[in-house]
Parts: structure tokens; sequence; C-alpha cells
């Protein structure tokens, strides 16, 4: 329930903030004085837009705030799923700043304005001529079907199925879609991939291939150099080998010397052992070279194809096409199996259709069942209402395809007068008549589920005498289970009100400003008596007045 109400800077108000309490409670002042305005400054705190044009005063901020009772509203999850620290007692505050900037806050963290009015969504249900609209909205006439007929579980029940549906119906139509782009490309693929399972790739490959062209090319030189070396080291007369003996057979007799001479003797025995091992290595290497034109011509033909396949796919490594063979093998090979997995897709959518479709048709069951109580309640309250011929044509009927509340089409027609033509509410209702007509169904709709805090504004327009009254009763029989307002011009629907506050404006000055307080029942009897029989007050108004508070 909303307990409190604060505006400061907003259109007349300079500073006002007023609390209330649950029940009934009725909002009356004349013409102009502001009652508009508390009204859109509630609206600004439940998440509508706001302009500059809404600061008073152009140099300061605008903050209203909103205090609410949510302990029985069943909204943890809300607070949960937005990141919000759930208070029982929460506050809903905006600020719009002379920049022009708005800002939003529930319990004092920043929210998006979305997040604010799908909030404030829940915590009040504005009901004005604009609102009124809604009774033509078939998502609404079913909501009112589906609260008669209980069908909160099935509808629960039924959104779990058809979000499952849609989503693995999406997982299907990806693989079709797969399916179809795939089969155009599956040739080309094979015969990338075929080309590159030829060539039989492997880590280093490239690098071995090189080697052993350089090698094979340039035989001729390596063949002449090795000779020349194998010929530097054994040459009898020059060698480096036969020289290095000689020196070391010159230093044998200085071993005995010394420690010195013995070190100088092994280095160049070291020097010429390994000169030796290398003599030995070169002749091995010369003996082992020789031209073979046809080796070549493989492995040049090797290295081309694989500088080929390296340009086609952009690359310069065997690395990088391994890799794009193993990815043209997943794709050749998922494709030969998609139709296995498509086939197991359209399985698994064809039992959640069925699902689905039970689901729905328990709603559908639902619905009808409740079509008669429901043409009887309208029917009966409306003709309290000043609407005695007043009758309904109401239908479900099966649709062909899932809808975000189940399977059915509803027709809702309406007929005003005896024998008249049945017709969309729109087009055959007045506004008065349809101000009615949505009063009945929340006043019905106010015994099958928890509504917010419903605030009628002027809901009572066009109507007097007795049919004002007995909207009063309703909208008081309506606050023993919920918060009601209504703002009215009439003193019938006034005296329902457990609670009664008055709007006015004051001038000074400064200016003109709108001001609200709760009246206590003397001043109750005054106002109500002036609404009956204007500012001069006679006696038959005032006894009017309190008989009407009794």
């Amino acid at each position: 329930m909303l307990a409190n109400l604060s505006i400061q800077n907003y259109a007349l108000i300079d500073d006002v903030s007023v609390s209330f309490f649950d029940g009934f409670t009725t909002i009356t002042g004349e013409t102009g004085a502001g009652k508009s305005i508390l009204l859109a400054g509630l609206s600004l705190v439940l998440g509508k837009r706001a302009d500059l044009s809404s600061l008073k005063n152009k140099d300061q901020k605008c903050v209203i705030e909103a205090e609410f009772d949510i302990s029985k509203y069943q909204l943890k999850s809300f607070f949960e799923g937005n990141d919000l620290d759930y208070e029982e007692t929460t506050i809903l505050r905006r600020e719009i700043l002379p920049s022009g900037k708005s800002r939003a806050f529930v319990n004092d963290s920043p929210v998006t304005l979305d997040v604010m009015r799908s909030l404030g969504d829940q915590l009040v249900d504005v009901h004005s001529q604009h609102q009124t609209m809604r009774l033509t909205d078939n998502d609404f006439q079913m909501k009112v079907l589906d609260a008669l007929a209980n069908n909160a579980e099935y509808l629960s029940n039924y959104a779990k199925a058809l979000d499952e549906l849609k989503k693995v119906s999406k997982e299907l139509q990806k693989l079709v879609d797969f399916q179809s782009e795939a089969y155009k490309e599956q040739d080309y693929n094979t015969f990338l991939l075929k080309e590159l399972e030829d060539a039989k790739l492997k880590e280093g490959m490239q690098e071995e291939l090189e080697e052993e062209y350089e090698q094979l090319n340039n035989v001729e030189q390596i063949m002449e150099q090795l000779s020349a070396g194998h010929q530097l080291l054994n040459d009898e007369q020059l060698g480096v080998v036969g020289r290095l003996t000689d020196l070391k057979r010159a230093f044998q007799g200085l071993v005995d010397f010394g420690t010195d001479y013995k070190t100088l003797y092994d280095r160049i025995q070291s020097v010429l052992i390994e000169t030796d091992d290398i003599a030995s290595e070169l002749e091995r290497l010369k003996d082992g070279v020789e031209a073979d034109p046809e080796r070549l011509e493989v492995v040049n033909g090797q290295l081309q194809k694989l500088y080929d396949l390296q340009k086609k796919h952009h690359t310069d490594s065997v690395t990088d096409l391994i890799e794009i063979r193993e990815e043209l093998a997943k794709k050749v090979e998922t494709v030969a199996n998609i139709e296995d997995s498509i086939g197991q897709k359209r399985e698994e959518v064809d039992m959640l259709t069925q699902k689905t479709d039970a689901w729905a048709k328990k709603i559908s069951e639902g619905r009808k069942a409740v079509i008669p109580k429901l043409n009887e309640r309208l029917q009966k309250n409306l003709a309290s209402l000043g609407m005695p011929s007043a009758t309904f044509k109401i239908e479900v009927n099966s649709s062909k395809s899932f809808k975000t509340n189940g399977k059915d089409d509803l027709v809702f027609l309406f007929s005003a007068n005896k024998g008249s033509n049945y017709g969309e509410l729109k087009k055959v209702a007045s506004g008065g008549e349809m101000s009615r007509i949505m009063l009945t169904i929340k006043s019905i709709l106010a015994e099958y589920e928890s509504l917010p805090t419903m605030m009628f504004d002027e809901i009572d327009t066009g109507v007097s005498g007795e049919i004002s009254n007995r909207m009063g009763e309703i909208m008081q029989q309506m606050s023993s289970t919920m918060q009601v307002f209504s703002i009215t011009h009439l003193p019938q629907v006034a005296s329902k009100g457990s609670y009664q506050f008055k709007v006015y404006k004051q001038e000074s000055s400064e200016g003109t400003s709108t001001h609200i307080k709760q009246l206590s029942k003397d001043e109750r009897i005054q106002e109500l008596a002036e609404m009956l029989g204007g500012k001069s007050l006679s006696e038959s108004a005032l006894a009017h007045a309190r008989e009407l508070l009794q």
C-alpha cells in the first residue's frame, strides 16, 4: 500500500508531504485545484517520463518520493532479479534536475526508468479515462477470464513449456539453415580437405624439404668444397693431419721435462684427434654426396605443393594448414551427420509441441467454463450502475498458433441496449459506459487475485445520483482487500471513503501553490455540503452531507 507521498518543486507544488492509510480514500477539490498534478507527481515516481517543464522553480531540482508497504506483494524475486535490497517499507524516488536530466532510485539504489516502471506497475494501478481503453485489449480481457478460472498455475506451466518450445525450435531452424548453407559448400570443402590430406602434412616437414632441396640443388658445389677440405687435411706433403702428427712426435720427447710441456703435448694430441675425426667425416660426406635429379624433382614438387596450399589458404606455415585441415574435417563430418541431428531435434520439437498444447487445452477449458459466470456477474453489477440492458457475447475459440497466454482467440462483444447488435467495446460503448464496465471488472478481479493499490481518477465522470452512490459502494467493497483511492467530484462517492483528503490552491505574494490535507469529520461535512450546494452553505446541504457520511 501507498503509505506516504512527498512532492517538492513540481508544477504548482512547493512542498507537500501526506500520509495515507489502508482501505478506501477519496480525494476531492475544486476543478483546477491540482488533483491531476498530485496524480501526475505519483505517476513520475511510478516510472513515467518527465521533462524540464515539470519544475516549478527552474533553478532547483524536483524531488518526488513514495513510500510503500510491500510486505504482502510477493516482490522478493523482483528485487533479487534486479540486484536491489528488499525492504518491506520500500521508497521510490525521482529527481528531475534543472539541467533536464532525471534520476530514479529504489531504496536509495539508482535504477533505470524501465526497472522503476516495472516495479511501479506492481504497486499502483492508476485507472483513468485513457486506461479504460485497456478494456478493448484482448490480453486484458483474457486476463479477466483467467483470473476467474484460476488459471495461474496452468499459465505458468504453459509459459515454461512455450519458452522451451521456442528455444528448441530456434535450435532446429539453426540446424536447417546450417544444412542449407553447408550443402552449398560441401563439395568445395570436401575437395579442399582431400588436397590437404593428400599433402600428408606433418609438423617440421617444410623445413626438412627445404633443407633437402638446397642440398640436392647444390650438389656440385658441396662435392667440390668437401674434396678441397679433404685435400687440405690429408695431403701427404702439406696436409694438416700429417703436419699435426709431426708436431705431436716432436713434442713427445719433451713430456718428461715438466708439466708445461706435458700440458702442451696433451693439447696437440687433442687437436690431432679432433682434426682426424673431421677428416673422416669429410670423407664420409664426400662419398655420400651424389647428384639425384629425380629426387630433386620430387622434393621440388612437394615444396611447390606446400607453397600453393599456403597461398590458397592465406597462411605461411604447415601448422596453420594442419589446423585448417582439422576444421574442414569437422565441417564435412558435421554435414554428413546433420540429417540425424535434425531428425532428433524435430522429435524434440514435436514432443514439446504436444506438451505445450496440453497446457493450452487446460487453460482454454477453464476459460470456457467461467464465461457464463462472468456474463452473469457483469450484467448484474452493470444493472445496478444504470445499465440494465447491458449484455455481453463472450466466446473462446481455438487458434492455430501459440500465443503468450495460450492458444485461444477471444470474442468479447457488447450490447448496451435491448435489441441492439453486438459490437466491439471500443465501437459501441460510450466513455461513461466503459468506465462503469471497467469498475465492474476491476471489482470482480479484486475477488480472485491480489491487485495493487487502485487509483481511480474521476471514474465517476458523467454519472450522478444513485449510480454514483453505487459506484462508491463498489469501490468501498473493493477496499476490504486492497487500498483504493478515488479522485472524485461527486459527494456520493467522496462520502464512502474511510478517509477524505482535499486538494486546494493558495495564493500569496510569491505566487500560487497547491496543497493537500486530510479532512476531519466536521471538515468533511462542510466539503461535502459545498460539493452538493456550492460555497453558500445551506442547512439542507449540511444535513444532506451529514446523512451521506452516516
